[in-house]
């Protein structure tokens, strides 16, 4: 029953994620450096849309957007940002500064502009958080700007007359962009409400919110893509009839219903037959609290910084350090680790490799650019041991265990940021990338190892872990 829901929303989803894409050309161009995919219907003649990712995104991160958009008629130019996704070259300057990183992501963006050559209509603007205050930059300094869409905003560079053609579109979930979006509306006329238009002297505002919507989501949200085409039609004079499908759900559904397949392809493996010996309450307090106070009180004062990756060199110690105290308190107590399978192995990292296909094909970049198999290998050197003892800790362990452990995890780097609030801030980000990665491939990685053992298991995923963080980070040059 379980593999027939696993392969009923895999099959479901496919068909509507790849009629989200049908009738659409997706070639892969350059501006410069600068990675471009097209989004357009073949010989499409329709406005051209730049389109642009937040911090930490990729152009397969946009594909909620830029697909309906290319359905609808519109010539959809998705690029990567400086240090992401697949582009080759990485961030630099003062990521606190408008003359620093601010500055040079705009001279980006207006390269692929300039790359795409003069065109008959306006250009409009699309982008998401970071890049809500890219492109208003970008619209106050070009005279060839049409409509400009910022998706959960935020931005200085917003005023009472700049853009002049303004959709704010936030999150039901993002109070304090949602705040921002109604201040920009009511610039224009101090009346303004959510979901109503508003204009004067030639400014057009409207403060949007996608419900049911947080800072990802807001990419999926069929209002707030609905709410896109619609504001793009006015300003061009154009009708669409294009249906706005599904894609997060189905995305989800592809995404879970592979982790529940795996379940029953792990069958497979033969039983390993391994000891059971759970650590009893106080041997699973200090496996969790000595590391959680150690990691940063040591990794802190080190802090590494050789990587073109933010924090990731740092991240690599944190591991190590996590990781080397758990397995060496595991060893001590004589926890079972088992013997690496091959079979296990292989269908482990099979398993990974699709998961990895399917979301880089419909959701987030998967794939490194050569420049971050350096960062990928460094990584593994401390992440390896953290998903051992990861694995030795939850093969057999409750629920209510596993979140222990992994909240005792995410608890250390919390004390990290705090210990180093400037240096370390970007650590935050890895929170959400680790609870995907536990849901994801810890599901997976337990399944296995209750077949052959945890060593084969925690082998595959340190190196996915660090596969998952060199591949999504932004490479950055200091």
């Amino acid at each position: 029953m379980r593999s027939l829901l696993a392969i009923a929303m895999i099959a479901v989803s496919l068909v509507l994620l790849e009629l989200a894409r049908m009738g659409v050309a997706v070639t892969s161009v350059e501006a410069g450096r600068t990675p471009v995919t097209l989004y357009a219907q073949p010989d499409a003649t329709g406005p051209a849309v730049i389109l642009a990712h937040g911090f930490a995104g990729s152009e397969q991160m946009m594909q909620g957007y830029a697909l309906p958009l290319a359905r609808a008629g519109y010539r959809v130019h998705a690029f990567e940002f400086l240090g992401h996704g697949r582009h080759p070259d990485p961030m630099s300057g003062d990521v606190t500064s408008v003359d620093g990183t601010t500055r040079l992501l705009v001279d980006q963006t207006l390269s692929v502009i300039d790359a795409i050559g003069p065109q008959d209509a306006p250009l409009a603007l699309v982008g998401h958080s970071m890049a809500t205050d890219i492109l208003a930059r970008v619209a106050n300094r070009r005279p060839d700007v049409g409509p400009v869409v910022l998706i959960s905003p935020f931005s200085q560079a917003v005023d009472a007359t700049t853009p002049a053609d303004l959709l704010l579109i936030s999150g039901a979930w993002e109070p304090r962009l949602r705040a921002f979006a109604l201040g920009a509306a009511r610039m224009v006329d101090p009346r303004a409400v959510e979901n109503q238009t508003v204009g004067a002297d030639g400014i057009l505002r409207r403060a949007a919110v996608a419900p049911f919507s947080e800072h990802v989501s807001v990419l999926h949200s069929r209002v707030a893509r609905a709410e896109t085409l619609a504001w793009l039609d006015r300003a061009y004079g154009r009708g669409s009839d294009v249906a706005i499908l599904p894609t997060g759900w189905a995305i989800l559904a592809l995404l879970g219903g592979l982790v529940l397949l795996f379940r029953p392809v792990a069958r497979v493996l033969p039983v390993v037959q391994q000891p059971d010996r759970r650590l009893s309450r106080g041997r699973l307090a200090c496996v969790i609290l000595l590391p959680a106070a150690v990691a940063p009180l040591v990794a802190v004062p080190l802090n590494p910084s050789f990587l073109p990756v933010l924090v990731a060199d740092y991240l690599g110690l944190h591991l190590l350090v996590f990781g080397g105290l758990q397995l060496a308190m595991l060893v001590f107590w004589k926890v079972p680790m088992g013997r690496p399978s091959g079979r296990g192995l292989a269908v482990l990292l099979l398993g990974c490799a699709v998961f990895g296909l399917a979301l880089d094909r419909y959701a987030a970049n998967f794939w490194p650019t050569p420049d971050r198999l350096v960062v990928i290998a460094i990584l593994t050197v401390g992440a390896v041991p953290f998903m051992v003892a990861d694995a030795m800790l939850t093969a057999k362990a409750s629920v209510l265990r596993r979140l222990a452990l992994r909240a005792g995890f995410l608890a250390s780097l919390g004390v990290a940021v705090a210990l180093d609030f400037e240096g370390l801030f970007f650590l935050m980000l890895i929170a959400p990338v680790m609870i995907l990665f536990y849901l994801v491939f810890g599901t997976m990685g337990r399944d296995t190892a209750r077949r052959v053992g945890p060593l084969s298991s925690g082998l595959v995923l340190g190196f996915v872990l660090a596969w998952a963080l060199g591949a999504s980070f932004p490479l950055f040059l200091a």
